[in-house]
């Protein structure tokens, strides 16, 4: 006997109408279920913006609108996160960035501060304690504080990509920030980050005003002013516009009033009379720099990174060795799947622990470290049944022949080039530079003061940073996708998850940010004490119960988290067929647009 439809002839309309809603509910939980996504993709065909917030994208977009290119965009949208984003990055922070330009090769430029040529090993070890810290408990180098300072880099770094790569004039990139500078109503993690740190931002005549107008903490979704910074921004275009000469000559002008004029002596006036070691010999000896990136190849993709000044080669490291397995046969986020990651990506992390610093001070042997070879001998450590408790890094000689937190801005553009920076910080609580508006990074921390070691405190060296942005070339050289995360220790292994879920299991960027990650502590942290926790993973709540009770018994030390809870939070903008796919992790509230 067959059964009615209740959407027959004879069927009422009520019934109709019911029938309809549930069909459409049946349509839409099916069509969800089969993306396993929370946010929609977001896609177009001609350029995509991806940053922490909408303030950040718009700036990017008004390049891209008045006919500027991704660095264009890129420098807007960085500008505008200094302003409007200081829980994480300010402009007295740093900044690694890929550049890379239709038709030509990825570049890469250091943005990073180097550290003044008064913080030496001896100044650190002793060192009395912060008003904040007690005594028994201080780290070896502060993580707040005007001590904690290494030389603004990040400034630098965006006018070098202006002027070599972008189009438009700086005062063009940074009318956004101005604007944005004379208000712009404050996030929730802004507002939250005042509160959290209101005791050491109080010990700040400077930072207090900046940052507790009227005395108070600013209400989410009040209006933020910062018309210091506004002053600033204006005054640094302003030098553009008077000085004579070609488009190169006048973004030099710029960094000229940022590094050996005023800017520059209101920096080093302010620390030196309030006891940091920033002077204007080491603002005037400052310059970003351009660097070739370092690169492995990962199933036929080459995958590009800033260098051993950073953590981005951990993620090639870790791809090297575990290219050897057959990742997608082991099924996602299996129980083989994850242990054989999380092992990978710690012994990746034992050699930059052991290996990685500054290489323009310390020798590393990079073309061991990186070589197929090399990752073969690492691979025959990992036993499948246990998970390691030790720190294992590789016996590598040098080559003596030759959480707190981030941003990130991806720009792709219609003519095929594309932006890609990790900017970083000078985050909460910051110390903001007198008048001046800028607050002074607090990266300094991230050395050590190990004698000998590749990362050792010297004067005038790189700290290694925690900032690594990916690009992910095809096997004909073209862009395939560009990513980065805020995340501090965590942005390797997050991305790295994230690559792995579009190149082995074939995901759209926007399932690939969301799904379920891992994150391992079984490193020696970048900050503070650089704690070492050994077997610590810490896995989301999405994972099932069977796989965790699997890890365990291998021996992780597994503490399940919230289903949304891991620390990194990555943008992908991928380009496939003259289509432009993005994806953004709703982890940390990433903001993407195209069109």
């Amino acid at each position: 006997m067959k059964t009615k439809s209740t959407c027959s002839k004879h069927a009422s309309p009520r019934d109709k109408l019911v029938a309809m809603r549930h069909f459409f509910f049946l349509l839409i939980v099916g069509s969800l279920g089969a993306q396993q996504i929370m946010f929609p993709p977001v896609r177009g065909t001609k350029e995509m913006v991806a940053a922490a917030n909408n303030f950040e994208v718009e700036a990017g977009f008004r390049m891209l609108t008045a006919g500027g290119n991704a660095v264009d965009a890129g420098v807007a949208g960085t500008l505008t996160a200094a302003v409007t984003e200081q829980a994480r990055f300010g402009l007295g922070g740093e900044m690694p960035l890929i550049i890379t330009m239709k038709g030509k090769p990825p570049i890469v430029i250091s943005g990073v501060g180097t550290a003044p040529k008064l913080a030496t090993v001896d100044y650190y070890s002793k060192r009395k304690a912060e008003p904040w810290e007690e005594d028994d408990r201080k780290v070896p180098i502060p993580g707040e504080g005007i001590r904690a300072a290494i030389l603004p880099g990040v400034m630098d770094g965006l006018l070098l990509a202006l002027q070599k790569y972008g189009t438009k004039s700086f005062a063009e990139v940074a009318q956004p920030a101005i604007e944005y500078a004379e208000g712009f109503p404050i996030g929730e993690e802004f507002s939250t980050f005042i509160r959290n740190g209101e005791r050491i931002i109080e010990t700040w005549p400077t930072s207090k005003k900046f940052f507790l107008p009227n005395g108070t903490v600013p209400e989410t979704g009040t209006m933020m002013r910062m018309p210091d910074l506004a002053k600033t921004l204006r005054e640094l275009a302003a030098a553009e516009k008077k000085a004579r000469g070609n488009r190169a000559k006048k973004i030099q002008a710029v960094r000229d009033y940022f590094y050996r004029g005023p800017i520059a002596q209101k920096i080093a006036k302010f620390s030196e009379e309030n006891g940091g070691l920033i002077r204007l010999e080491d603002m005037k000896g400052f310059a970003a720099v351009e660097d070739t990136p370092r690169t492995t190849t990962y199933r036929g993709y080459t995958i590009v990174k800033p260098g051993f000044w950073t953590q981005g080669p951990v993620m090639l490291q870790a791809l090297n060795i575990l290219e050897g397995y057959d990742l997608k046969a082991m099924g996602h986020n299996s129980p083989a799947l994850l242990h054989t990651e999380v092992e990978a990506v710690k012994l990746a992390f034992a050699d930059r622990d052991a290996h990685y610093g500054d290489p323009s001070f310390s020798k590393i042997n990079e073309k061991l470290l990186l070589s197929k070879e090399y990752a073969a001998e690492r691979r025959k450590l990992i036993n499948p049944d246990k998970a390691d408790m030790g720190s294992r890094p590789g016996p590598v000689a040098a080559e003596h022949n030759s959480v707190q937190d981030t941003t990130c801005v991806n720009v792709v553009d219609r003519f095929g080039n594309a932006y890609n920076a990790t900017p970083s910080g000078a985050w909460l609580p910051s110390v903001i530079a007198g008048d001046t508006g800028i607050p002074l990074s607090g990266r300094l921390q991230s050395f050590v003061l190990t004698k000998g070691h590749a990362n050792e405190l010297m004067p005038g060296k790189r700290p290694r940073v925690t900032l690594s942005p990916t690009t992910v070339l095809k096997p004909d050289g073209s862009l395939h996708f560009v990513m980065s995360t805020p995340g501090g220790d965590n942005q390797d292994q997050a991305m790295l998850q994230v690559l792995i879920n579009i190149i082995d299991f074939g995901m759209g960027p926007q399932q690939a940010v969301e799904a379920p990650r891992f994150q391992t502590e079984h490193f020696y942290s970048s900050f503070a004490h650089h704690e070492f926790v050994p077997g610590r993973l810490r896995v989301e709540g999405r994972v099932s119960r069977s796989v965790i009770d699997a890890l365990r018994a291998k021996g992780h030390m597994v503490t399940p988290s919230g289903d949304w809870s891991n620390g990194s939070s990555p943008t992908v903008i991928l380009v496939r067929d003259g289509i432009l796919d993005g994806g953004a992790d709703p982890r940390r509230l990433r903001f993407i647009f195209g069109r």
